[in-house]
């Protein structure tokens, strides 16, 4: 967990002002005390913090702004057409993605890849609309040139201003975490960890014997619990926080009691490393706190993306490879008796049975209860089949499984129904991979566990791949399996 970035919502209680429970109070009321019966405490939505504000306005403002100059300087003049662009490139970049804080080398890829996504896009709408003819060359080359240039320095500078700013010492807000075991060194080294954190840690509290403590907390133990009151008063400590476990609910009500009589902000940091964390976040529900422990990658608009990106790119392939889906039809056909299509029960999003559609193959159908795996030199492999599964040829029919909503681009290969229920009970967290649709490729393949899976561990390695997908999906990450899977496809030799 990244505690220097703002979560989209923020368990946090302020000291002299206690819980924020949403409700009014008769004046002179004074806070509702920890633990009263009545409407529980709400948790609202953190305010973005001002990086993020000035980001989201900082590429489209940029962008517009070095459109109309350049214009101006060229043509003398603003026409229609190019204020009609200029609301679209506003639109299309708007809000700008946040990359202060990051290195230069960083940043530069990050606007050279969004940037030629933009470029793309607007070539694309010139050659739907033939609107090319309405503006200068001169000004789209130089903008398209100088743009990524001023956005690269902006950010540049921005990142330089704001870690200056969050070093000076009226910036510096100190802290003291109560806990000191491997959560409170996790918190304590993502607020240290940051080149712009303004958060000093002073030390940690804990009631708990030294053999029970981090070894890197126990030089900067400052006390057990009840010292905790009195050091925040001595020494005016901005923040507090709490990483605490569960099962220390008893103790954890005396101490929030006692730290609401301070100015401290109180932080609660959950304890959730035991837990294989699948696109955790931390969300208000109707006001009460509630932390995603696993949960898909594709919800709001990253499902919107996902599900449009899946739509035209299926819908292309198949239109550019539909000559040799027919050739490889009629050789199927050729080569053996049998359908020219192997429908494969497989588990789909949400773990539902789909069929999932193949060129076949191989003589036999196995589709039941047992189903045994291709191995190498395997008999019931044709000798046209060998060929359209080394190269993958045989996976082109699921394009059309996309257009259905069953499968996806990419992600989780689908393994047979049989599979899913012996690997489930050896396999920690394999039926998490199926909280998406499955794909064609995926980050597994891609990284050398295509083909047979023989053994518990194969299969454990590809599974592990699977989750650090849902972990990590972004649009460019699937931009680059695809990529990758282009020369798997033709140079691996682990399929057969």
């Amino acid at each position: 967990m990244d505690l220097t970035r703002a979560p989209t919502t923020t368990a946090r209680i302020d000291g002299q002002r206690g819980i924020t429970d949403g409700t009014s109070r008769a004046p002179g009321a004074g806070p509702a005390p920890v633990g009263a019966a009545g409407p529980g405490p709400a948790i609202s939505e953190a305010p973005p913090p001002v990086l993020t504000v000035v980001a989201a306005l900082l590429e489209p403002i940029l962008t517009v702004a070095v459109f109309l100059v350049t214009t101006v300087l060229f043509t003398g003049e603003l026409r229609r057409p190019d204020m009609i662009l200029s609301v679209l490139l506003f639109a299309l970049t708007f809000p700008g993605r946040n990359r202060f804080g990051k290195s230069g080398s960083a940043i530069a890829a990050d606007i050279a890849r969004s940037w030629l996504f933009l470029l793309a896009v607007l070539l694309i709408c010139e050659w739907a609309t033939s609107s090319l003819q309405y503006f200068e060359p001169r000004v789209l080359v130089v903008w398209a040139l100088f743009t990524p240039l001023l956005q690269w320095q902006a950010v540049a500078l921005g990142s330089a201003v704001y870690r200056h700013s969050a070093q000076a010492p009226q910036s510096r807000r100190t802290a003291v975490i109560v806990g000191a075991g491997s959560p409170g060194m996790a918190a304590a080294r993502a607020l240290a960890g940051g080149r712009s954190s303004g958060t000093q840690i002073v030390g940690w509290f804990d009631d708990r014997s030294a053999d029970r403590l981090h070894t890197e907390a126990n030089g900067k133990l400052l006390g057990g619990l009840g010292d905790l009151v009195p050091y925040i008063r001595e020494h005016g400590v901005k923040d507090v926080y709490i990483t605490l476990p569960l099962n220390a609910q008893p103790r954890m009500r005396t101490l929030l009691e006692g730290v609401q009589s301070t100015t401290a902000s109180i932080f609660f940091v959950p304890d959730v490393s035991a837990v294989g964390i699948i696109q955790g976040r931390l969300r208000a529900v109707n006001g009460v706190p509630v932390v995603g422990i696993c949960e898909t990658p594709f919800t709001g608009i990253n499902g919107l993306v996902k599900r449009a990106s899946d739509i035209v790119l299926a819908t292309l392939i198949l239109v550019l490879v539909s000559p040799l889906m027919l050739a490889l039809a009629i050789g199927v056909k050729l080569s053996s008796p049998g359908p020219i299509i192997f429908r494969q029960r497989r588990n789909g999003l949400d773990g539902k049975e789909i069929l999932v559609y193949k060129f076949r193959s191989m003589t036999t159908q196995d589709n039941g209860a047992v189903v045994k795996q291709a191995t190498r030199d395997d008999p019931r492999i044709t000798p046209l089949g060998r060929f359209i599964r080394r190269t993958s040829l045989d996976e082109l029919p699921q394009f059309i499984n996309v257009l259905q909503g069953r499968m996806s681009i990419v992600g989780p290969r689908p393994h047979a129904v049989a599979h899913n229920e012996l690997y489930n009970q050896s396999i920690k967290a394999y039926m998490v991979r199926h909280k998406v649709r499955p794909g064609i490729t995926g980050w597994a393949q891609v990284n050398g566990f295509r083909g047979e899976t023989d053994t518990v561990e194969k299969m454990r390695g590809r599974v592990e791949y699977d989750l650090e997908y849902l972990r990590t999906w972004s649009l460019w990450l699937d931009i680059k399996i695809i990529l990758r899977t282009i020369r798997v496809a033709f140079f691996d030799r682990q399929a057969y």
